[in-house]
């Protein structure tokens, strides 16, 4: 076998809404989650060739590992170990676009793009759900990330409903200089009285009814109370910056700290991105990306 070489797009994701219910027996949270990927995206390069079963990893950014804390490193080794593959090495490349520690599922879409990947190169013929599973033992974002497109995330967040598109909109995404630990957030959200809880269901009647207005003032993320002031301040600022240029609604992604607004076109979209990157050094536009069929 000559080494084979294949690319996958990882989609960055946001989080429309964002609910904790509670704490699960097993230590887990109960999540409900609309959940959305969109065009900004990694560039992920699989290489595979006969061998004893050795795993690469490298990226443009000298700050992230190329161990199996790298999540596109440790999908392929549940890929190659769950699928009892031994006689193969991988390689993997990638390239990162979709900001780090942001809330935007840049590494889960990375791990889901090699699952992806070395499904196609190896024929091994995993469905959507297979794939799925397999990138739960990865991470819990990386199963949304297999297929995209809208959905709805239940349970520990790897339960899902597909949902039809979102209306036609575009994203512009700040990420403020600081980086929030997602375990530290769940522990200070486990000990805030909450006020506000997302409209879930008013969201998903928007998206049924295509209102864009109606489903961008209803964006919430429960996460935002648990900020220290501080992250807060930052959060809140960055959302009034949107608002104030003309997003219909704004709201944190995820555990953070990545913000963005929601605008009716591109060409405002880009509008706000100009004036944003005079304050934010990582400021972006991206369209909502469909889910993927094969």
């Amino acid at each position: 076998m000559l080494t084979q070489t294949i690319r996958e797009k990882a989609y960055g994701k946001l989080n429309l809404s964002l609910d904790v219910l509670g704490k699960r027996d097993d230590g887990y949270h109960e999540m409900l989650m609309l959940m959305q990927s969109v065009s900004l995206c990694d560039e992920v390069t699989i290489s595979v060739a006969e061998g004893n079963g050795l795993i690469g990893a490298s990226t443009n950014k000298a700050y992230i590992p190329n161990t199996d804390k790298n999540l596109g490193f440790k999908a392929a080794k549940v890929f190659m170990t769950e699928l009892n593959i031994k006689n193969r090495d991988v390689t993997i490349s990638i390239k990162k676009r979709v900001p780090v520690c942001a809330g935007m599922g840049g590494g889960s879409s990375d791990a889901a793009a090699v699952i992806r990947g070395l499904n196609r190169v190896l024929k091994t013929g995993l469905s959507f759900e297979n794939m799925r599973t397999l990138a739960g033992k990865v991470d819990s974002d990386a199963p949304f990330c297999v297929q995209g497109g809208t959905s709805l995330a239940s349970g520990r967040g790897t339960e899902f409903t597909m949902l039809e598109p979102i209306p036609d909109c575009a994203f512009v995404i700040v990420k403020p200089r600081f980086s929030i630990s997602t375990p530290a957030l769940f522990s200070k959200l486990d000990s805030v009285k909450l006020r506000a809880r997302p409209d879930t269901e008013g969201i998903l009647e928007t998206i049924r009814d295509g209102d864009l207005y109606g489903m961008a003032r209803r964006c919430f993320n429960v996460f935002e109370a648990a900020l220290s002031p501080r992250e807060r301040d930052t959060v809140e600022k960055a959302k009034g910056s949107l608002v104030n240029l003309g997003a219909l609604g704004a709201s944190m992604t995820g555990t953070g700290s990545a913000v963005y607004g929601i605008f009716r076109t591109e060409s405002e979209a880009y509008a706000a991105e100009k004036e944003l990157s005079r304050v934010f050094r990582e400021c972006y536009v991206a369209r909502p990306a469909p889910a993927l069929t094969e």
